[in-house]
């Protein structure tokens, strides 16, 4: 029963996503932001909801490793997994933009995000302001410096013919499926992990982490298949910017972090950062600076050698 829980958690977040995706779209073009402002924060906030709901669900509920654990192997999730799967399926050209920008900044935050909890193995409410100050400053940034490079036609503009009762029903039922599949989600991962002997940070980087990474997996696969715009290793990198200042930060001013599992702050951090940095010597081994297959191939390798070392 208690994996038949895990399963029935996710599929309820991954449509609550999808519903709260849809709602906070279409009022915010029915609104008139620009669409700009919508890609660089409803959309990342829509797409990490099932992050942020689990994360504060675990916290409140006592299970600081289920909530950091969450966080952690999402973020290894989204850019070994995802991202590996996405680029063997279709090369990606990387603008120089990436490394000179987004790479450093993603770098810099994964590095204040580890330091922050190496230093007393906790993360308080003060330290979740401050998260959510970076993440302010890391928006201001995007809107000053980046708004030229984020295309208007990456939203599809039809969302705002919907009438504001049928987008209240999706924010409405899109919160309370999110809800539900994080109370499901947590307890059938708790009692899972009980059940097969292994502690509840082993099963939250990868069961739950995997689960709540899923929307990123399926949406980018679909606009593949549509030959959609959109699909870069940018978006990625920015949803994992957002689960270490946003959801983490949102987490810890509610119910903050505390008695962590070493090994979580011992060994799983340091794969997060060491896949991140893998990101920029794995696009230099193309001269043409294309993602493509074999990087991808690389990129779940290191993945899976991830999950079979935490099983092992």
């Amino acid at each position: 029963m208690a994996f038949v829980a895990v399963i029935v958690g996710i599929i309820l977040l991954i449509k609550g996503g999808e519903l709260l995706f849809d709602g906070s779209i279409s009022i915010s073009l029915k609104l008139n932001i620009p669409k700009f402002i919508v890609g660089m924060t409803v959309v990342s906030f829509a797409t990490s909801a099932p992050e942020l709901i689990v994360s504060i669900q675990a916290a409140m509920m006592g299970h600081p490793d289920l909530a950091l654990g969450n966080i952690v192997g999402s973020n290894i999730a989204n850019i070994a997994f995802v991202l590996g799967i996405i680029i063997v399926i279709t090369p990606i050209k990387v603008d120089k933009v990436f490394y000179k920008t987004d790479w450093p900044v993603m770098m810099v935050i994964t590095l204040l995000f580890f330091f922050l909890f190496k230093n007393d193995n906790s993360l308080s409410k003060y330290e979740g302001i401050i998260l959510l100050m970076v993440l302010c400053v890391y928006l201001v940034f995007l809107f000053v410096f980046k708004r030229n490079e984020i295309e208007d036609d990456e939203l599809e503009t039809n969302k705002n013919d919907m009438s504001f009762l049928r987008i209240l029903f999706l924010l409405g039922f899109g919160g309370f499926f999110l809800w539900l599949g994080s109370e499901v989600l947590i307890k059938g991962a708790i009692e899972l992990a009980t059940q097969i002997g292994i502690s509840e940070r082993v099963i939250s980087i990868s069961v739950v982490a995997f689960g709540t990474s899923i929307p990123e997996l399926s949406t980018s696969i679909v606009a593949i298949l549509n030959k959609e715009k959109g699909i870069s290793i940018g978006n990625l990198i920015g949803s994992n910017i957002f689960d270490m200042l946003g959801v983490m930060g949102i987490t810890a001013i509610i119910a903050p972090i505390d008695n962590i599992d070493q090994g979580l702050i011992q060994s799983d951090f340091l794969w997060m950062v060491s896949i991140a940095f893998l990101i920029l010597p794995l696009i230099f081994i193309n001269k043409k600076f294309v993602f493509g297959r074999i990087e991808g191939i690389i990129l779940i390798a290191a993945y899976i050698a991830f999950i079979s070392r935490i099983f092992i």
